[in-house]
């Protein structure tokens, strides 16, 4: 089976979905993208020309560009103040949607679109990539283990200082929206709970090039008593951590650290006694199925596999909007200065 896709929004992260695509002859034997849909014309023009999508219509009107090439699939690359109308029209057209993160502006958003893909049948799922590389599936197999006992917490650091440009800068609480969901959502899926509350300390601080909210500290309880810790800001010049955060989990029984790249350390408590007990290290092997460690071809992967069998999709937004409520929730708290109950 193979699938007709129109590609909505064609900026700097639609390469990285054409890139996977494109070196994954699975998928590029089962899509053809057969539109390419942008404000500014000339970059979808100048993108079809990259990836020699000769072929693919080029338009700025996502209706007509639907009607016109029948499309099956629509793949939701636009700036997220455009999100709703794009993913909505597209399902409401028949077509099943992925879509860069967030899923939607607002919860209110989230939960309309949720219920218009019920409504029409169609998957509507999120490209949460991060979730999808070795660490994070690595330490979530790790904890399943019971090798460190009962998950307790999760504590995650997050300093970077990049200069992008465009769109972010101007971004209310960029942080939180644009680049702290990664962190959220793969601590939602390494803990395997529900995210039940959010205090959040946000800041922009000296010397930031943003122009709101580049620094958030948060704290998220979540079911069976594990408490979420987020340090981070796109400010931080100096030493910076990995994209995918540095992590520290903890155990009933022993700890897990993650530097974001290729460094594990796992130790347990010893068999000592007395004030300080000692421990010892433990293993954790690669044990990753290469299907769900590939980032964007993963997330695609599984888009596709689950509209062929009508099965759901690991990112399906029914699913992710716990999410973005984290997200919404932190904002709340910031602006509040309350704890706030999460419900997505």
């Amino acid at each position: 089976m193979t699938f007709k896709a129109v590609l909505c929004g064609c900026g700097a992260m639609a390469k990285g979905w054409l890139k996977a695509i494109a070196s994954h002859p699975p998928l590029a034997g089962k899509i053809t993208i057969v539109g390419l849909v942008d404000v500014n014309v000339q970059a979808a023009t100048a993108l079809a020309q990259e990836f020699g999508l000769s072929h693919a219509l080029v338009g700025t009107d996502l209706t007509d560009m639907l009607a016109r090439t029948d499309a099956d699939m629509v793949f939701d690359v636009v700036v997220p103040s455009a999100r709703f109308n794009v993913v909505s029209t597209a399902l409401k057209a028949g077509c099943h949607v992925l879509s860069e993160k967030p899923m939607a502006n607002t919860l209110q958003e989230g939960k309309a679109l949720i219920q218009l893909a019920a409504e029409s049948g169609r998957t509507h799922a999120i490209v949460q990539n991060r979730r999808f590389i070795k660490g994070v599936r690595r330490m979530r197999r790790f904890v399943e283990s019971g090798a460190i006992g009962d998950l307790t917490a999760i504590h995650c650091d997050f300093f970077l200082a990049p200069h992008f440009g465009g769109f972010r800068d101007e971004m209310e609480h960029v942080l939180l929206l644009d680049m702290a969901i990664h962190t959220f959502d793969a601590a939602r899926f390494v803990a395997s709970r529900v995210p039940q509350s959010a205090y959040c300390v946000e800041r922009n601080p000296r010397g930031s090039w943003y122009a709101h909210g580049a620094s958030a500290n948060a704290i998220f309880e979540f079911s069976d008593d594990v408490v979420f810790t987020y340090r981070g800001s796109w400010c931080a010049e100096g030493r910076s951590t990995s994209w995918e955060s540095e992590w520290r989990l903890v155990g009933s029984k022993g700890m897990l650290l993650w530097d974001g790249g290729d460094v594990f350390e796992a130790t347990v408590a010893g068999d000592e006694t007395g004030f300080m007990r000692g421990y010892k290290t433990v293993n954790v092997y690669e044990n990753e199925d290469p299907q769900e460690t590939d980032g964007h071809a993963s997330v695609i992967g599984g888009f596709i596999a689950a509209i062929e069998g009508r099965s759901k999709p690991e990112t399906i937004a029914s699913d992710n909007i716990n999410s973005l409520a984290m997200v919404f929730a932190a904002i709340e708290s910031a602006l509040t200065g309350k704890r706030i109950a999460i419900s997505a």
